[in-house]
């Protein structure tokens, strides 16, 4: 089992959006997370900076590559790209954390 972490960037007043979207995850994106093999998957706000901290574990990190070229995922980045830091190709801006300390 994998285990990532990563933060991303919100823009300022749009914690409440990204909420509500994330509450109302479509059918097809949790589907496609779970065929990528995702589990135990959190997102914590920083509310005094606006960061977003993503953590999942991943039994196939292969699999998680696959992602980006799926049509659901695209759409779901193009959904978030009012609200947040996006790249060119609207997926999020994700910066990679490095682990330094786990207690299973």
């Amino acid at each position: 089992m994998h285990r990532i972490a990563f933060k991303m960037q919100l823009f300022p007043g749009f914690e409440e959006e990204y909420k509500k979207r994330h509450q109302e995850l479509w059918p097809e994106l949790q589907q496609l997370l779970k065929e990528a093999t995702i589990t135990d998957y959190s997102i914590f706000l920083d509310a005094t900076t606006n960061s977003l901290f993503g953590v999942m574990k991943a039994e196939d990190k292969g699999k998680l590559d696959t992602l980006p070229s799926n049509p659901v995922m695209q759409k779901w980045w193009k959904h978030m790209t009012d609200i947040m830091e996006t790249n060119p190709d609207n997926s999020p801006v994700q910066i990679p954390l490095q682990e330094v300390f786990y207690l299973p």
